[in-house]
């Protein structure tokens, strides 16, 4: 397991990671509804998580969400680059009741997200813009390509849900060892 500290004005997070774990996840973010999603994306994605944070939630949790993006998403590069001996890209489509979300991704070392989710407003406490804020600081930081999009869907809990466990499972699928492949690219390197 490795670990990184992030401490600013506006939070102090420390957040573990083992790409190799079994999805046992400890978080306390300050922020519920995060809580939720990512003990649920450490459950999908195989990866053990343990996620500490203190923000100004009493201004809201928008430095928080964003920030424990920043720093998950920068230890995850940690550990993938350079990619060898795994499959590269991983493909979800999952599915939470109504909802279906697809995520597609490429460890590919060039960041770069589309996000295409449509609910708008509050989840509980939660201001639903934030979720764009999340998946945009983790996947520049990680630096994958990823694309997120909500295939249909009503119910904003069951579509944010289905995003997160769509990139998780999209994740386990693309760190999933085959050293057959060796460095997955054409230009040898990633």
């Amino acid at each position: 397991m490795i670990s990184k500290t992030r401490t600013t004005k506006e939070t102090d997070i420390t957040v573990s990671l083992d790409l190799n774990g079994t999805g046992k996840a400890t978080i306390d973010t300050g922020v519920g509804f995060l809580d939720h999603m990512l003990e649920s994306f450490s459950k999908h994605s195989l990866i053990d998580i343990n996620i500490s944070c203190k923000g100004d939630t009493h201004i809201d949790d928008h430095h928080s969400v964003e920030d424990i993006g920043i720093v998950l998403g920068s230890l995850l590069a940690q550990t993938l680059y350079p990619v060898k001996g795994m499959e590269r890209f991983g493909s979800a489509n999952i599915v939470m009741d109504e909802a279906c979300v697809s995520c597609d991704l490429d460890l590919s070392n060039r960041p770069f997200l589309v996000f295409k989710l449509s609910p708008t407003g509050k989840v509980g406490n939660f201001d639903t813009e934030l979720v764009e804020e999340f998946f945009r600081a983790f996947v520049l930081n990680a630096r994958i390509s990823a694309h997120i999009i909500e295939l249909r869907g009503k119910n904003k809990h069951h579509i944010i849900e289905a995003a997160f466990k769509s990139l998780a499972v999209a994740l386990r699928r693309a760190t999933t060892k085959n050293e057959r492949i060796g460095t997955p690219s054409t230009k040898g390197t990633l």
